[in-house]
């Protein structure tokens, strides 16, 4: 009778198993929340976790600060309207996730592909077949798709086209952006500001790349502000807490002095002649002759700021990066410091065409030469050994010292960036004077343009300015005012005049080679050069395309209103134009288009009339041609019997005069002469004029090319 006996002790023994594992539980229990506890003791008392701070968690949980962007100044030009402001652009992608659904089911996804590709081909610069080929990707799966150069730089007028078509699965983010309306616009002086990523704000800002943009950046970014408060889950924010800000500061607002109706002719006009000849290099600059202003700036190579299609190639600010040796327009300088010094004696005569210093040659440009002529006619025909020796008799210290005083081979201080100051080769006597003809020296065009100012300001040089002021945008007060700044006065008011007179020799002499720079109306003074240029190698490149030519122009020459300057390097020339017929292509209708804006009216101007009488014909029409005089020959003979108005007597340029011949005398076509002049002519001949009328003719009662003879009658209606 055992077997209660052993189901007794088998009780017993559960009994004591389920009580140790009970106690083993509970022990474990307490362990684990002893363990627990100490955790959150630990961190409840030090606030941190795996080196994460929880109070700054908590805090950034709900606590945000938001930055408020600044608004990025705008540029204009002188008149008010913008050159560059800011915008929003977009750029485009596609979904092409199936999973990508949103409410009541609905597609968010691009569903249909052919239809996609149609409508973006119609609005975007890519075609439906690439189109159609980035939204069918041939390999894996993707999210989303983009359309590459095609799909960025969106305006809000495309975008809202695209959007009308109600496509789904296309999307655009938007992004700050710099609009420049004008295209190509003195691409180079403005400048651009792309978008570039702050690496402390991980924030995206505009920055001036070149330019205005890059020098005037900081007053153009303006000041990021912030709102930094306490939100809820929703966003919205927990009132009754304390918010900090930092107002939003805009960018100023940055006036030119460009002139945007004479800017547009200037790069219309550059073109042109760029097209025809392709030159290595262009460079343009239309400037206030008083005050220094530049009114119109352009360059070649340049870029649309738009677009910035070309902008690989257009990094350089020609106009304070650009360093060249200006070849003779630099004879404006060498005869100035000449004249000013007291050693230039124009009529005295030079042996032309070389010359020899130091065992070294100075050939002119035409190596023959035009024999022993006067410095006044070797500056209007632009010798080169008239140059050299001027600089020899007024000795290399006065000229280097003239070379400093015109502000040559030192900075302008424009404030662009990457402003060069030039540099001369002046140390042997070959070096010396070749300088005097614009060798040997290299120079900016800003520079050349401060140094032209001195000629035609009567002496005053003027420091070159592109700003007219800078406002607050939300005041509009003006924070900085720009005005015309004297920086020196390297030569006197008398020897200025007389140099733009010299100039004017080089347009209207018979022998000056400037002729194609005459306006209509008005008087220019002008020098034109050609340079070798530079190898790379310490010598000159050879071969007809191997010269930079300029011109520098002040008009009207009496008392300028504006000066021009054009240099244009290596252009392969066909031989139907001259380098300066192209250039002037860009000079007249630019200078004519500010002279008429500004009311620029051409005083008159009086000349003496010559004694023509008893002298060849040809040499009459020569010496009143010289005189800028409208001649009229009477008759085919060989020798001038009469002259129309006496000898001495002044007349107003431009002016009809008439030479009788010894025979063979016809009647001119004088529809359109004034009845002065029909009258001038009658007396000369001995017609009889019998009139009506007044104003100028309207008929002739004598055919032109007719024979006529003295006492003939002429019957004329002036109208």
């Amino acid at each position: 009778m055992k077997e209660p006996s052993n189901r007794s002790d088998n009780n017993l023994k559960a009994r004591q198993n389920r009580k140790l594992v009970g106690i083993s539980l509970l022990l474990i229990f307490f362990v684990v929340f002893f363990v627990l506890s100490l955790r959150l003791m630990v961190i409840a008392v030090g606030k941190n976790v795996k080196h994460v701070n929880l109070n700054e968690r908590a805090e950034k949980l709900y606590n945000q600060t938001r930055t408020l962007k600044a608004k990025r100044g705008t540029i204009y030009d002188a008149h008010g309207n913008p050159i560059a402001e800011d915008t929003s652009t977009y750029s485009i992608y596609a979904v092409l996730d199936k999973n990508q659904r949103g409410l009541d089911d609905k597609p968010m996804y691009v569903k249909d592909k052919a239809r996609t590709a149609r409508v973006l081909a119609k609005y975007l610069p890519i075609t439906e077949k690439k189109a159609l080929n980035t939204l069918s990707p041939k390999h894996g799966s993707p999210f989303q798709v983009e359309f590459g150069s095609a799909g960025v730089n969106i305006s809000l007028i495309t975008k809202e086209k695209i959007e009308k078509q109600h496509l789904p699965g296309i999307n655009f983010i938007q992004q700050q952006a710099r609009l420049y309306p004008n295209g190509m616009f003195s691409s180079n002086l403005i400048g651009v500001a792309t978008s570039q990523n702050n690496k402390k704000t991980g924030l995206a800002n505009l920055v001036g790349q070149m330019g205005i943009e890059k020098a005037f950046n900081k007053e153009l970014a303006g000041r990021n502000g912030f709102r930094n408060a306490d939100y809820d889950v929703y966003g919205y924010k927990i009132p009754d807490k304390k918010q900090r800000e930092r107002k939003v500061k805009n960018g100023d607002n940055i006036y030119t002095t460009i002139d945007s109706r004479i800017q547009t002719l200037l790069e219309s006009e550059m073109s042109s002649v760029q097209s025809q000849v392709h030159p290595a290099s262009m460079n343009a600059i239309l400037m206030d002759a008083k005050t220094g202003k530049i009114v119109a700036q352009s360059q070649r190579p340049s870029f649309n700021a738009s677009t910035l299609s070309g902008i690989g190639k257009a990094w350089t600010n020609n106009l304070t990066s650009d360093m060249f040796e200006p070849g003779s327009t630099m004879k404006i300088f060498t005869l100035s410091a000449s004249i000013d010094s007291g050693n230039y004696h124009g009529t005295d005569t030079y042996e032309s065409g070389r010359y020899s210093i130091d065992g070294k040659i100075v050939p002119d440009w035409d190596t023959a030469g035009w024999g022993y002529i006067t410095y006044n006619k070797g500056f209007a025909l632009s010798s080169n050994v008239a140059m050299a020796h001027l600089e020899q008799q007024m000795g290399p210290k006065t000229w280097h010292k003239y070379i400093k005083r015109f502000g040559f081979l030192k900075s302008t201080h424009s404030g662009l960036p990457n402003e060069l100051t030039g540099q001369l080769q002046f140390k042997y006597p070959i070096e010396q004077a070749d300088t005097a003809f614009g060798q040997g020296i290299e120079i900016t065009p800003i520079q050349m343009m401060q140094g032209l100012t001195a000629v035609s300001n009567n002496g005053k040089m003027m420091k070159p300015y592109f700003i007219s002021k800078i406002t607050d945008p939300n005041t509009g007060k003006t924070v900085k005012k720009y005005q015309p700044t004297q920086v020196g006065h390297p030569i006197s008011a008398a020897t200025a005049k007389k140099v733009r007179q010299h100039m004017q020799d080089v347009v209207y002499k018979s022998y000056g080679i400037g002729g194609d720079y005459k306006i209509k109306g008005y008087r220019v003074a002008a020098k034109t050069g050609t340079a070798q240029v530079s190898n790379g190698y310490g010598g000159y490149a050879s071969g007809d395309d191997s010269y930079l030519y300029s011109v520098a122009g002040m008009v009207p020459a009496n008392n300028p209103r504006y000066v021009m300057y054009i240099t244009m390097k290596q252009p392969k020339l066909t031989g139907t134009k001259t380098a300066t017929q192209l250039m002037a292509e860009i000079f007249k209708p630019v200078i004519v288009r500010a002279l008429q804006n500004s009311n620029t009216k051409q005083a008159t101007v009086h000349v003496s009339m010559p004694s023509v009488a008893y002298q060849t014909t040809t040499e009459a029409k020569r010496a009143l041609n010289e005189k800028d005089l409208d001649v009229v020959t009477i008759g085919s003979g060989s020798t001038v019997l009469k002259q129309s108005v006496t000898a001495g007597q002044k007349v107003a340029e431009h002016s009809r005069v008439f030479i009788l011949t010894s025979d063979g005398w016809k009647m001119p076509r004088i529809i359109g002469w004034s009845k002065k002049d029909v009258q001038a002519f009658c007396s000369l001949t001995g017609m009889k004029l019998q009139s009506t009328g007044s104003g100028y003719a309207d008929t002739q009662s004598v055919s032109a090319s007719t024979a006529i003879k003295k006492g003939q009658v002429l019957k004329v209606n002036f109208e």
